[in-house]
């Protein structure tokens, strides 16, 4: 199963980085299509929503286009909550790979979810963490 980090979702819409605005489109429109399986974890669309309340804050997004924008990633993959395990598994990870509490947080979720490809530029993509592969689509 595959899941997408949040700043894959922001490259997407943010016009000043359109290298990274194509790829993303591209990757975004590729897992559509795919027979594996992609999700949308908790986390990240909270952290999506964030970001988006900052630019609507900045005056750089209307009221319309943030509801918009969040039914529109809302509705491309199935999300999924947390579980009580995933703070287990990420103060696991944090503690055995030196990740800050955010990215172990991730990792946990992916984990919890079955998720084995992570579709991210951080935590030093490309590279593996317990079975969840790390993939940078910028690269």
């Amino acid at each position: 199963m595959n899941a997408v980090d949040t700043n894959v979702f922001i490259y997407r819409l943010d016009r000043r980085e359109p290298v990274k605005q194509g790829k993303a489109r591209s990757l975004l429109r590729q897992l559509a299509l795919e027979t594996t399986p992609t999700v949308l974890l908790w986390q990240v669309l909270g952290e999506l929503v964030r970001q988006l309340r900052f630019w609507q804050d900045q005056g750089r997004l209307t009221r319309d286009s943030f509801l918009r924008y969040v039914a529109a990633f809302r509705g491309l993959y199935p999300l999924i909550m947390p579980t009580p395990e995933v703070l287990d598994r990420a103060l696991d990870l944090a503690g055995r790979h030196s990740l800050s509490h955010w990215d172990s947080m991730l990792l946990g979720a992916c984990q919890g979810a079955g998720v084995t490809t992570l579709y991210t530029e951080d935590m030093g993509a490309p590279t593996w963490y317990d079975g969840v592969e790390l993939v940078n689509p910028f690269i």
